[in-house]
């Protein structure tokens, strides 16, 4: 990923990128690192929290509470991320502003929905919970001091502070994020839900690695009792940096797990969307162009891993040496986990690809290929139709039981990561929220929202939709 995005969005050849290793520390401060790994944050960036007012306590919805209060609990709503709330109330005909609030920080995270309360992080390294009917402050917890990009080799997120989305377990009713702290250094935060607390800390810096030329910006996930934690680079890619994926027990306890792309350089696991996991707790990943450009190094592809983060298969295009040549790599979207065992991928080059899940088929072993888009961050999807963001445009594509593509709409105002509920998708671009018919791709209403950062996803809650924008949250009635 040679070029990536300033805060004006570059054309083709986009790219930005994502890091992670530790030890645990207890609510009350920090514990000592076990032999080996990174010492842990230490009290002053584990921050007290400010409450605002008493929130209602972390439970998990009732059997018999209304189904449009669900959780929106990770990116894109679940572990397959297809952005598709079938619960979302059907949308009025028209958007209103509900309310706005401004936080100390841009938000990049797509805003969670967690026991009926919207959980946002800042790149001020805080996390927020939120009255979803107001907007006011419930608690707020900073996790550190965010780091300045003058100290920084590259890059163009100032200040660089929690810029994935985070993660709620529902299991343990715990919140997962991580911070990016003066140091630098990455640090996975487990807080109550409820009050914002900090049930403990971990460094993901794999030993060896620069966390300076590290950037973690796909979203975590969690399953197999393990929170993931997607890296990659800076903006303009500079220094030495390695994509990885790092898996973290969930309890704090235990050893990390990781999977490093065997390039020399690069390889970023950055896409917005973060890992995607199968019924079988596999993740499938895509990673950035690799420095190589002769010998092929596992950039460039569709990475399918173990829970435990052992390689289990791989794609890549014929033309993967070109595509590195020229940043134009499939690392720029997260995969779609589709019916039938597909999957469907695209990147930076604009070439759509259709692989099979649990065999992705190789180097040049795809299902089928067709001309799609340049497609950055998460897609969102309905059965076999995918809602492809596309920068500055959206684009329908339905995938046949065959294999095939046959690309549908093109809607040429929306443009970032959609998703699909209340009878419309929902994406955002150039400052706005649109409201789009599924079947057509025409507009069906807007509303301007703010100053939008790169690759924004709404969330849909009970006839609200949140969005975080480079001064905070504003949560638009449907």
């Amino acid at each position: 990923m040679k070029t990536r995005l300033a805060h004006s969005l570059l054309p083709i050849a986009l790219a930005l990128i994502v890091v992670a290793c530790g030890s645990a520390t207890s609510t009350a401060g920090t514990s000592p690192s076990a032999p080996g790994e990174t010492p842990v944050a230490t009290p002053a960036e584990i921050a007290t929290a400010t409450p605002i007012a008493a929130p209602t306590p972390s439970a998990a919805p009732s059997s018999t509470a209304d189904p449009a209060l669900a959780d929106w609990p990770v990116y894109h709503l679940n572990n397959q991320r297809t952005g598709n709330s079938a619960v979302f109330p059907a949308m009025s005909g028209s958007l209103s502003k509900a309310w706005s609030v401004g936080l100390d920080g841009a938000v990049y995270a797509e805003p969670l929905v967690v026991s009926g309360h919207v959980v946002v992080a800042t790149e001020g390294d805080s996390v927020y919970s939120l009255d979803p009917n107001t907007g006011a402050t419930l608690w707020r917890r900073n996790l550190g001091t965010p780091v300045r990009l003058s100290t920084l080799p590259c890059g163009n997120i100032n200040p660089l502070g929690i810029t994935s989305t985070p993660a709620y377990d529902s299991s343990s009713q715990t919140l997962f994020a991580v911070a990016e702290v003066t140091g630098p250094k990455h640090i996975l935060f487990a807080l109550d839900p409820s009050t914002g607390s900090v049930r403990w800390s971990r460094n993901v810096d794999l030993p060896g690695d620069s966390p300076r030329t590290h950037q973690q910006r796909a979203a975590l996930a969690i399953a197999n009792g393990y929170v993931y934690i997607g890296f990659g680079g800076l903006a303009g890619d500079c220094g030495q940096y390695v994509g990885e994926v790092v898996g973290v027990p969930a309890t704090g306890q235990g050893a990390t797990i990781s999977y490093r792309v065997p390039v020399k350089r690069e390889g970023a696991v950055w896409a917005t969307g973060g890992p995607v996991i199968d019924g079988a707790g596999n993740l499938y990943v895509s990673t950035g162009n690799g420095s190589s450009t002769t010998k092929y190094d596992g950039s460039d592809s569709v990475v399918e891993l173990s829970p435990t983060l052992k390689l289990l298969s791989r794609f890549s295009p014929s033309n993967w040496a070109a595509d590195n040549a020229a940043d134009l790599d499939l690392g720029s979207l997260s995969p779609v986990l589709l019916p039938g065992g597909l999957v469907f991928s695209a990147g930076k080059r604009g070439t759509g690809y259709v692989l099979r899940q649990s065999n992705l088929g190789g180097i040049g072993k795809q299902v089928s290929s067709a001309a799609v888009c340049a497609a950055f961050g998460g897609a969102a999807q309905s059965g076999s139709t995918i809602y492809v963001p596309c920068q500055s445009r959206l684009r329908q594509v339905t995938v046949g039981a065959d294999g095939s593509i046959k690309v549908g709409w093109t809607n040429t105002s929306a443009g970032n990561a959609p998703v699909v509920g209340g009878g419309a998708v929902w994406s955002l671009a150039s400052g706005q929220l649109f409201a789009l018919d599924p079947a057509t791709g025409k507009t069906k209403a807007g509303i301007a929202v703010g100053s939008l950062p790169h690759f924004a996803s709404p969330t849909l809650w009970n006839g609200l939709v949140f969005v975080g924008t480079m001064s905070g949250v504003f949560a638009a009635r449907a």
